[in-house]
């Protein structure tokens, strides 16, 4: 039973990264890309190398799977828009910040506080003070492989947890 739901989770994980190169060609090429451009780039999309993933590029992030843990209800799967996570969030290294693709003007960019390199992972980290007149702060910390990518996103409150799983891409 494990090695369906592994198998399932990379199908998934698959097709959010294919879904996340469509969506950097049309942001590099808004105009000139028709459907049948797309489906050739997404499949002659450039391989990412384990340089893409040190911090010297800005990356695309894709959400995969989202679950939130509270003492009294355990875990559980959620949607990003549940939780109003964007599915899609640029990390900008240069400046230090972490803000959603497309749409999100109103949100502000969430600052990357730290960052550091730790057994072939790239850590980041900050905290937020959500909205205001209300106790919804929280801090995370996002860890990224270095060699694929692939991410998971810690994020806590106040009697509440987060655990996202995802990818990267070099924009």
């Amino acid at each position: 039973m494990e090695n369906k739901q592994f198998g399932f989770s990379q199908m998934l994980l698959a097709a959010t990264l294919v879904v996340a190169v469509i969506l950097v060609v049309f942001m590099i090429y808004p105009k000139s890309v028709g459907p049948t451009a797309v489906r050739a780039s997404a499949v002659s999309a450039p391989q990412a190398t384990a340089g893409d993933f040190d911090g010297s590029k800005p990356l695309l992030f894709s959400v995969a799977r989202i679950m939130e843990c509270t003492p009294v209800e355990g875990c559980k799967d959620v949607s990003a828009e549940e939780v109003g996570l964007p599915r899609f969030l640029k990390i900008d290294f240069a400046k230090k910040t972490i803000r959603p693709v497309r749409g999100g003007e109103d949100i502000p960019d969430t600052a990357i506080e730290r960052s550091e390199r730790v057994d072939g992972k790239l850590i980041l980290q900050g905290a937020e003070d959500g909205y205001a007149d209300m106790k919804d702060g929280l801090g995370w910390t996002m860890a990224i492989s270095e060699e694929s990518g692939q991410v998971v996103l810690t994020a806590s409150g106040d009697e509440v947890g987060f655990v996202v799983f995802g990818a990267c891409l070099p924009m």
